[in-house]
This record gives structure tokens, C-alpha cells and sequence, in this order.
């Protein structure tokens, strides 16, 4: 079985934290859902019928007043059609760029209680996922 990347791992988030605080970023998500979301042990939505995707619209739901309030904003969302250039075994299901105004609104999104709740939606939603920051660059019609 190849290994599944849910949360961050200890190096790549202390990585992150070494970056500005100060500037905008872009937030490349790559999520592939469960077939069936998967809850902790005693947790309310444990032993409810829903699928990965229907766990992570949930998250996304109680998530986004959050997300909204540090000012993020989605500014790209697509559905996976196929891999061109890339092992051909990949494959996700959804794809979107969060755009933040800083890394400081991601991090006070994070730590917000709430939010902390709320992602327990992902985890149970997701096989698997990347999380890749990006500095905004120039946008134009050349490479």
C-alpha cells in the first residue's frame, strides 16, 4: 500500500513556520475521499452513513465562516479529469486554491477552536490529500 498524507508531519510543518508571516499565500489542496468517512470512536458523527465526500462538505461547512473571517478565499476549484505528466496511478477527486492574505490568517485559522472541531470532518473524509503552499506569483499569458 503506497502512504497516505492526511495532516502534516513534524519537519514539513515546522518548515512552514520558518516562512513569512507577513504575505499572502496560495494553498494548493489535492483531496481523494474516502469511500466511507471514517469517525473516532465515540465522536457524533460516528456511525453515520456518509461517504468521504459527504464528511468533507460537512467540514467545509463548518470550516468556512472560519476560513471567511481570516479573510481566505477560494480563487480556483476544479474536479480531476486525468494525470498528464505524473505517476499514472494518481488520482484525486477535487482540487482548489485557498488564497489567504497572510500565513499568520492560515495559522489563527488553525488554532481557532472551532476550526479545531470542525477538521475532524476532514480527517474522517480523506484517504488522502496534499497541502502545498505557494507564494501568489505574477498572473499573465506567459509561463
Amino acid at each position: 500500500m503506497t502512504q497516505s498524507y492526511i495532516d502534516p508531519s513534524k519537519t514539513n510543518f515546522e518548515a512552514f513556520k520558518d516562512l513569512p508571516r507577513d504575505q499572502p499565500i496560495h494553498m494548493l489542496n489535492l483531496l481523494q475521499y474516502r469511500d466511507q468517512a471514517e469517525y473516532p470512536e465515540g465522536h457524533d458523527n460516528a456511525g453515520k452513513d456518509w461517504s468521504g465526500r459527504r464528511a468533507y462538505k460537512e467540514y467545509g461547512k463548518t470550516s468556512g465562516p472560519i476560513f471567511r473571517r481570516v479573510g481566505g478565499e477560494i480563487v480556483w476549484r476544479g474536479a480531476f479529469e486525468a494525470v498528464l505528466t505524473g505517476p499514472e496511478a494518481m488520482h484525486w477527486h477535487d482540487g482548489f486554491i485557498a488564497q489567504y492574505p497572510s500565513a499568520a490568517a492560515f495559522f489563527e485559522m488553525i488554532k481557532d477552536p472551532e476550526y479545531q472541531k470542525a477538521v475532524v470532518n476532514r480527517t474522517a473524509a480523506l484517504a488522502d490529500s496534499r497541502l502545498v503552499r505557494f507564494k501568489p506569483g505574477a498572473m499573465g499569458e506567459g509561463f
